[in-house]
C-alpha cells in the first residue's frame, strides 16, 4: 500500500522530527485496544462455545491451523504439508493460508487455553496492532500532528474492509505488516543501509508470506505502482537517480534473504504435491460492485441504522464500502493538499491518486457490475486474470489498497489544517463537519456471534482412542468440508490437548480438482460423502441400493476409515443439519450403530 517516498529523507509533510508525545501515544493505544475489544466483544463471553455467525467455517479452519502449527512445532513435523486431513492425499498448506508464524509464536498459548481462545486473542491483537502500526508510521515519519496520525491510523485499522475481514480472517486482519513493509522498503534508500535494511526487509517479507501471502502480493503491486508514478515525476527524478543504487543493492539483499527463507514454501507452492493453479473462488462473484464504493457496510453505525447494503459477495468481503461522504471528503482532501503542496509533494499526491484509481478499477473484476447487475463490459482484470499468481487473487480484495490511500489523505489534511488553520472560522467548521459526516457513520459495531455446538465428550474425554488405532482414520458425519467443519474442530482439540493424532478424510482446504486444473474447496466428492451431504442438508434419506452400499464401503476403505461418528448435534456453518436423517442413512449403509458416550458410532468392516 502506497506511501510518500519522502519517508525519512526530505522535509515534506511530517518528515520533520517531532518530540514524542507519550501521552498522545498512550491515548491512541488505548483507543485502538478499546475498538478491538468492542468489535470482538461478542466472542469474549465464552471463546470456546461462541463463533462468528457469518463465517464460523473460516474460524474453525484457523483454529485448526493454530493447533496443527503448534503440533508440527512440538513434534518436528512438516508445517506446510499434512496427511492429517484429506486422507490419503494430504493437503499442501503452502498454497493455503497456513499462518505458520502465528501458529508457532502462539503455540504455548494454544496449548494453555486452547485454539478458540488463541484465535480470539490473535484476532483482537491484529485489529489493534494494525491501527497502531499505521499510527507509528504516520507519527514518526509522515506528519507532525499526533491527531493527524491518530485519524489516519485508526481509520485504516478499523475501515470497513478490516472490520468485515475481522469475521474470522486472521490473515487479512494482520494489516500491521503493511506499514512495516513500507517502512522497510523506503529505508533501503539510505546510504549504507543495504545489508542491514535488506536483511530486515527479507525477514519481514518471509513473515508476511507465512501470514498473508495474497496481502504481500497486493502490497508489492501497490508499492510498484506508486513508485512508478512517483519516479516519473520531473520533480523527483534527481532524487530517484541519487537513491536508486542504494535501493537496488538493498533490494538485492532482500531478495536473497527472502529467497533463502522461502525456498521450500515457494517450491511447495508452485511445484509441490497437491498444488493447483488459480483458486477455488469465482472471480466474477468475488469482484467489487462499483456501487459498493459509495455504500455503507453492515457492521457500522450506518449499517446499524439500516443504511447497509448486500452488495458484497459475502459479509467478510466488504472491501470498499466507504460511503459517498467519505469519497467526497477524500476528493476535497486531495484538492486542498494539491493547492498547498510544493512540486515535490504534488508528485506524491499524484502517485497516491493513480494507485488508488488503478486498484479500484482492478477490484471491479473481469466485467463491470453496478448495484448488483452485471454488464458485459470487459475490465482490465479480465485481461490480467490468466496471468500466473494474478489468477489466484480475488479481485474484490484489491480494493484493500484504496483504504490506506484515503487514510493517508485524511492524515495529511488534518496535519495541514493544524499547521495552517483556515482564515475563516466557517471554513474550519465546514472541514470538521465534513470529517464527522464521513467518518462517524463508519464507526464499527461488534461482529455477530452465536453459540456453536460443543465438541462431543467422545473427543474431549479421549474415548476416541479406544476405537481408533494410533494415527488411524476417523470420520464424522457429515464429512468435514467448509460448511460442516466439525471434524477439524475435533482434531484441533485432540492436538492442542496432546491426546494424540487421528486423521480424517476430506476437510476444509484449497486443493486440486477444479475445472481446467484450477483449485477447488475440499476434495472431489465421492459416493459416501455425497449421500451424507444430501441427507444432512435436505433431511431426506437417499434411496440406498446394493450398489451405493458397495461404493460407500469402497470409499471408506479408500480413506482407511476405522470408525464413523455422528454426534447428537452437528454444526452447520451455512444451514442447519438434520442429524436424524444422517443416522438413518448411515444405518442403511453400515448397519445399526452403537452408542458410545454422546455419539453414534459405526465400525467399518474390513474388506
Amino acid at each position: 500500500m502506497p506511501i510518500s517516498p519522502s519517508l525519512a529523507t526530505d522535509p515534506s509533510p511530517g518528515s520533520v522530527p517531532v518530540t514524542r508525545d507519550r501521552r498522545a501515544d498512550l491515548i491512541v493505544a488505548l483507543a485502538a485496544l478499546a475498538l478491538a475489544f468492542w468489535v470482538t466483544s461478542g466472542m469474549w463471553r465464552d471463546p470456546s462455545t461462541r463463533a462468528i455467525t457469518v463465517n464460523s467455517s473460516d474460524q474453525a479452519l484457523f483454529e485448526w491451523l493454530l493447533a496443527f502449527g503448534g503440533h508440527s512445532l512440538t513434534h518436528g513435523e512438516n508445517p506446510l504439508f499434512t496427511h492429517l486431513i484429506n486422507v490419503p492425499d494430504g493437503v499442501n498448506l503452502a498454497v493455503n493460508t497456513s499462518i505458520t508464524v502465528y501458529a508457532w509464536v502462539f503455540a504455548p498459548l494454544t496449548y494453555l487455553i486452547g485454539p478458540p481462545a488463541t484465535f480470539l486473542v490473535i484476532l483482537t491483537l491484529n485489529l489493534a496492532a494494525t491501527a497502531l502500526a499505521w499510527y507509528w508510521l504516520l507519527s514518526r515519519h509522515l506528519v507532525r500532528s499526533r491527531l493527524a496520525a491518530a485519524v489516519g491510523g485508526l481509520f485504516i485499522g478499523y475501515c470497513p474492509a478490516m472490520v468485515s475481514h475481522a469475521n474470522a480472517h486472521l490473515n487479512w486482519t494482520a494489516g500491521w505488516l503493511v506499514p512495516l513493509l513500507i517502512w522497510g522498503v523506503f529505508a533501503l534508500r539510505r546510504p549504507g543501509n543495504a545489508v542491514r535494511g535488506g536483511v530486515l526487509l527479507g525477514v519481514l517479507v518471509a513473515v508476511a508470506f507465512s501470514i498473508a501471502a495474497e496481502g504481500l502480493f497486493f502490497t508489492a503491486l501497490a508499492l510498484a505502482s506508486f513508485l512508478a508514478v512517483w519516479a516519473a515525476q520531473p520533480s523527483r527524478r534527481a532524487e530517484v537517480r541519487a537513491a536508486l543504487p542504494h535501493f537496488l543493492r538493498g533490494l538485492g539483499v532482500t531478495a536473497l534473504v527472502a529467497g533463502v527463507l522461502l525456498a521450500y514454501p515457494l517450491w511447495l507452492h508452485f511445484a509441490g504435491p497437491q498444488r493447483f493453479h488459480g483458486t477455488g473462488f469465482d472471480p466474477l462473484i468475488h469482484a467489487e460492485d462499483i456501487a459498493a464504493y459509495g455504500s455503507y457496510p453492515r457492521r457500522s453505525l450506518a449499517g446499524w441504522a439500516g443504511l447497509g447494503t448486500s452488495l458484497a459477495p459475502n459479509p467478510t468481503e466488504e472491501n470498499s464500502f466507504f460511503g459517498i461522504p467519505l469519497l467526497l471528503l477524500a476528493v476535497a482532501c486531495f484538492v486542498l493538499l494539491r493547492r498547498r503542496a510544493d512540486r515535490a509533494f504534488r508528485a506524491t499526491l499524484w502517485a497516491l491518486a493513480v494507485t488508488a484509481i488503478v486498484f479500484a478499477v482492478l477490484s471491479w473484476g473481469p466485467t463491470a457490475k453496478w448495484n448488483g447487475r452485471r454488464t458485459d463490459q470487459l475490465l482490465p482484470f479480465g485481461v490480467l486474470d490468466n496471468l500466473p499468481v494474478v489468477n489466484a487473487a480475488l479481485p474484490s480484495r484489491l480494493a484493500l489498497v484504496v483504504a490506506p490511500v484515503i487514510g493517508l489523505l485524511l492524515a495529511y489534511t488534518v496535519d495541514r489544517l493544524r499547521a495552517a488553520p483556515p482564515r475563516h472560522r466557517s471554513t474550519e467548521l465546514a472541514w470538521a463537519i465534513g470529517f464527522a459526516a464521513a467518518l462517524l457513520p463508519l464507526l464499527p459495531t461488534p461482529l455477530l456471534t452465536s453459540v456453536r455446538e460443543p465438541i462431543p465428550a467422545f473427543i474431549t474425554a479421549g474415548t476416541w482412542k479406544q476405537h481408533v488405532s494410533p494415527g488411524g482414520v476417523l470420520t464424522p458425519l457429515p464429512l468435514t468440508v467448509d460448511v460442516t467443519p466439525d471434524g477439524q474442530r475435533w482434531q484441533a482439540y485432540a492436538l492442542a490437548h496432546r491426546q494424540g493424532e487421528f486423521r480424517i478424510p476430506a476437510g476444509f482446504f484449497l486443493g486440486p480438482g477444479g475445472p481446467d486444473g484450477r483449485g477447488r474447496i475440499g476434495p472431489v466428492p465421492r459416493t459416501f460423502d455425497s449421500l451424507m451431504d444430501q441427507a444432512g442438508r435436505t433431511g431426506l434419506v437417499p434411496i440406498i441400493t446394493d450398489g451405493s452400499i458397495r461404493e460407500s464401503l469402497a470409499d471408506l476403505r479408500y480413506w482407511h476409515v476405522e470408525v464413523v461418528v455422528l454426534p447428537d448435534r452437528v454444526h452447520g456453518a451455512k444451514y442447519d443439519i438434520d442429524e436424524e436423517a444422517l443416522r438413518r442413512t448411515a444405518t442403511a449403509l453400515l448397519g445399526p450403530p452403537q452408542r458410545v458416550d454422546d455419539v453414534w458410532l459405526w465400525k467399518v468392516p474390513p474388506a
